[in-house]
């Protein structure tokens, strides 16, 4: 179980798992300026440039891993890694909200949305909704931020300022959610935040509010073991301190551990979906984006990218 988690705790978008948005934003941004992008996001740099985080506005430089080669050449061939994972799963996860559309689903919920830019920047059908769920401070940032530099959503956009832990169906049918209508909800980058218990409510939620022809799309959680978490940590507080950064994020330490997690895919199928799950690793390999060494491979600590449709 996590150590820095409380069944109250609440966040802006500087801290605790809010930050941790900040850190995928970044990453879009790194690819956005690859020369042959897997995704273009046009708006993470601004939203990373203004977050205030002391950590992962750093990575912006785009000579920031052959700082950190010069200094641990494992641990630049991790950050290469962890960019490109987020690549690939940004990438995974337009695709799916692309054939959603295509399939005629005119009404999007994106769960714990953070600095999430798709309301903004992907190409939506007319008539489209978009309802992100968030943190208060979070959503307000991510608006204001963008408002000030003149980005406006490309379709409309609804903001659901609630804790995933609390009534959030009742504040989405507030702000418009049509149950009847079928929906494309999206967790991606959430899952692991969730203690077992709230990952089988979240679920039973969204089921409950899917009409049929509905479509979710899922990463789980991957497991890493101990002692590698315990390196991990110790080589980014050397890298951290090397280049004058803020005193690091443990993510692990937001991260809930639960032995009793449901496989997202086994509950999907028997609870009124038909799932697929595709290996993160196997996508990574698809699109030519894995960067670890064998010795720094870890096959139980990558995660699933799992889409489903309710039939009935």
């Amino acid at each position: 179980m996590s150590s820095l988690r409380t069944d109250d705790d609440t966040w802006d978008i500087a801290t605790s798992v809010g930050s941790t948005a900040v850190m995928v934003a970044a990453s879009r941004a790194a690819e956005t300026e690859r020369p042959e992008p897997l995704i273009r996001d046009p708006y993470a740099r601004l939203l990373v440039s203004g977050a205030g985080t002391g950590i992962w506005e750093k990575v912006l430089d785009a000579d920031f891993v052959g700082k950190v080669a010069d200094a641990d050449t494992e641990a630049a061939a991790i950050f290469e890694h962890m960019n490109s994972y987020q690549a690939v799963r940004t990438h995974f996860f337009d695709a799916f909200f692309a054939a959603a559309g295509e399939a005629g689903i005119r009404q999007v919920v994106i769960l714990a949305s953070g600095l999430d830019s798709r309301a903004y920047r992907l190409a939506w059908p007319s008539g489209t909704t978009v309802y992100e769920i968030d943190q208060p401070k979070v959503l307000q940032y991510k608006a204001a931020r963008l408002a000030e530099h003149g980005v406006e959503p490309a379709a409309t956009r609804r903001e659901v300022a609630m804790d995933l832990r609390y009534d959030w169906p009742a504040a989405l049918r507030v702000a418009g959610f049509d149950p009847p209508t079928p929906t494309a909800w999206l967790a991606e980058g959430l899952l692991m935040y969730l203690p077992a218990g709230a990952q089988d409510r979240l679920f039973e939620q969204i089921t409950a509010l899917s009409a049929p022809g509905s479509r979710v799309a899922v990463e789980t959680t991957g497991v890493q073991a101990g002692d590698r978490r315990q390196e991990m940590r110790e080589r980014f507080e050397r890298i951290a301190e090397r280049f004058g950064m803020a005193a690091t994020l443990d993510i692990q330490q937001l991260i809930y551990e639960d032995v009793d997690r449901a496989d997202v895919a086994e509950w999907l199928d028997t609870h009124g979906w038909t799932a697929t799950a595709v290996r993160s690793q196997q996508e990574m390999r698809r699109l030519n984006r894995w960067a670890l060494p064998a010795e720094l491979t870890d096959e139980e600590a990558f995660s699933d990218f799992v889409t489903a449709e309710k039939l009935s």
